[in-house]
């Protein structure tokens, strides 16, 4: 198969090098007048988690708090030929300890993000939902990716494909909540949100589609507030206004989906890779629903997608300064 643009009848574009949207471009200049976010970054100790790091405060994204090992984080710095001298570096033993001090530096208001570095994900998240020291507030904690497509005209969002593994309806609720916040937050009004499945129709076979069908009833009564939700759809009918027509769908939501509640994690996190070797979308993400935002970038994120993840966080935080949170 050629490189070429493959255009499918849905109006797709598969195997297409050129970006024709910068989603990402518009948000980091949405943060230009902005103040920086104090954000502690937690065990900085590869090249790729500093280098994140320094460019985004480079572009007065965030003011980072550096915690890790001083030595090894300097010598990281050394290597790679980044300058550290100006940000505040909180020498700690080892990752765990980064993690619990970044969690302590959060609670104490010194921190209004946190930003993943070089430990795994889930010892960085065992310090946010500590129920003694952590970060958890009354909603359920969930990732949100930011997803720039070249073939689809706005930013998407996918929902929940990190964090929550197999999602029960009330834990849908707060995670279809955060996502509607998110995307208040980067300037869509009244975000329409498209809860998947894989049918268009309410069956009991199928558990996502009943769960859809309860959470749009919940929406109505004032359980979801701020978006437009409809469901269960499937993937083609969420984003295609052409499928939605030829299946005779008549929704507010179809075609012109913001955000996309998967069923569980499984089936988010293959859409959003999916999406991002085969389509070639860049995707940025954010943790939601603890005391404070979570950058949780990924060895594989491009320094590129990395300072998306910090826009959007710094967009987050300014949002929640406006309304007093």
């Amino acid at each position: 198969m050629s490189s070429e643009t493959i255009e499918t009848s849905r109006g797709f574009r598969l195997g297409d090098p050129q970006r024709t949207t910068d989603d990402f471009g518009r948000l980091m200049e949405a943060c230009q007048r902005l103040p920086a976010v104090p954000t502690a970054v937690v065990h900085p100790c590869d090249e790729g988690a500093l280098r994140a790091a320094v460019e985004a405060a480079e572009r007065e994204l965030i003011r980072p708090l550096l915690i890790g090992p001083a030595s090894k984080i300097r010598s990281v710095a050394a290597s790679a030929g980044l300058d550290i001298g100006s940000y505040e570096l909180v020498d700690v033993p080892h990752s765990h300890a980064a993690a619990e001090q970044a969690v302590r530096l959060a609670r104490e208001g010194s921190a209004e993000a946190l930003m993943k570095g070089s430990l795994h994900t889930d010892e960085l998240m065992a310090a946010v939902t500590d129920r003694d020291g952590g970060l958890r507030t009354e909603r359920r904690i969930s990732h949100v990716f930011v997803v720039d497509i070249p073939s689809y005209p706005k930013p998407l969002l996918i929902t929940d494909a990190a964090i929550n593994i197999f999602p029960d309806l009330m834990a849908k609720r707060d995670i279809c909540q955060n996502a509607i916040d998110l995307a208040r937050c980067l300037g869509i009004e009244q975000p329409r949100v498209a809860i998947l499945s894989a049918v268009e129709t309410v069956t009991t076979k199928i558990p996502s589609t009943l769960e859809a069908a309860a959470l749009c009833k919940m929406a109505q009564r004032g359980q979801i507030t701020g978006g437009i939700l409809d469901g269960p759809l499937a993937m083609d009918n969420a984003i295609s206004e052409e499928a939605a027509r030829t299946k005779g769908l008549t929704s507010p939501v179809a075609g012109q989906a913001d955000v996309l509640l998967v069923p569980d994690l499984e089936a988010g996190n293959m859409l959003a890779k999916q999406l991002t070797f085969l389509a070639g979308a860049e995707a940025a993400g954010l943790v939601l629903g603890a005391r404070v935002p979570i950058i949780l970038t990924s060895r594989a994120d491009s320094v590129r997608t990395r300072l998306a993840s910090c826009a959007i966080a710094a967009l987050y935080v300014a949002s929640r300064r406006g309304a007093g949170r």
